[in-house]
């Protein structure tokens, strides 16, 4: 019996691949090239499942194109990338990697929020560029973190992780807006109190992004929700591109109606919005929250054990979907 034969559509820790090799036939993609749509519809017209990043979008065309695929392992916990409805119509299972990414990404959110705050790559490159000639009172003064009001938008596991360090760390006055409100346990936990979004926008000295995204949470921060926050403060984005309008908020940076950003992820990335290439209030990182070796290795794994047990008929391990009728 042959066995059924996988496209690992991204370069992945070798280890991964070795392993998937022993209950697959593998197609890999060790020199990481990054395919077009009608590249990958190709590499996956013979393929039964697929190891994909964020960065492959699957829809109606490429399921089309690929018969035989049975299930997409994401090796994130989003996926956006996933025309969900289409995969489910079409008996194709998809899968994500929640929980393993949880905390590592919570320290990321929490150490730029402070970057962002202490306006850290702003004053670096001030240093670097030899203008630091003499010591000021205000020079690079930036936004307390201690004491001051963390806003949350989406409260998610790694939402609460973010919640706990600012409240227990930090002693911040935590407070909420999800789509449903936590348990009176979890809050405890947290130490958060939960609001309606107004009024997180209007207290919130720091507003941490961390709700997923789908169609209804398109440019959930725009222009309107920027003008009703702080002068004083700061955005922060860990979440998903599309979620912030980045034309806008890069013109409310430049004209200072809010102090500063903090931008992980982007619309359209790996493309960057110019204007936010411009504005000197500003920390980006290039979709890095979750890159620790431990924990990006965790995520393959989970992948790798999504297809694995889907295969052995024992189901997958995180499903995001339940396909109306599986492929032959």
């Amino acid at each position: 019996m042959s066995k059924p034969r996988i496209l690992v559509a991204r370069n992945i820790f070798p280890e991964v691949v070795e392993r998937l090799s022993q209950h697959f036939e593998v197609e890999s993609n060790p020199q990481d090239v990054v395919w077009t749509p009608a590249e990958l519809a190709e590499k996956l017209a013979d393929k039964d499942g697929a190891l994909t990043t964020g960065s492959q979008r699957v829809d109606a065309a490429l399921l089309a194109a690929a018969p035989r695929l049975r299930i997409v392992a994401n090796m994130a916990v989003g996926y956006n990338n996933f025309d969900v409805d289409a995969m489910t119509a079409a008996g194709v299972q998809g899968t994500n990697t929640p929980d393993v990414l949880t905390e590592t990404t919570a320290d990321f959110g929490f150490a730029l929020l402070m970057a962002t705050a202490r306006r850290m790559a702003e004053s670096e490159h001030y240093l670097r560029a030899g203008q630091w000639t003499k010591w000021s009172y205000d020079l690079f003064a930036g936004t307390e973190v201690h004491g001051s009001t963390l806003g949350i938008l989406g409260m998610g596991r790694i939402g609460q992780g973010i919640a706990k360090r600012g409240a227990h760390g930090f002693g911040m006055n935590v407070v909420y807006h999800n789509r449903s409100r936590l348990t009176p346990e979890l809050e405890a936990e947290c130490k958060a109190r939960y609001v309606s979004k107004e009024e997180l926008l209007r207290t919130a000295d720091h507003l941490v992004l961390v709700l997923p995204y789908t169609p209804a949470s398109h440019h959930a921060i725009g222009a309107a929700e920027i003008a009703q926050m702080k002068p004083t403060a700061n955005l922060i984005n860990i979440a998903r591109g599309g979620i912030v309008d980045d034309a806008a908020l890069a013109k409310a940076l430049k004209e200072r109606r809010i102090a500063a950003a903090g931008l992980d992820v982007f619309e359209g990335e790996p493309a960057v919005h110019p204007d936010l290439l411009t504005v000197p209030n500003v920390v980006l990182t290039p979709h890095i929250a979750s890159a620790t070796v431990p924990t990006r290795l965790a995520m393959a794994q989970l992948a790798a054990d999504n297809l694995i047990a889907f295969f052995d008929g024992r189901g997958p391990l995180t499903p995001v979907n339940t396909p109306a009728g599986k492929r032959a």
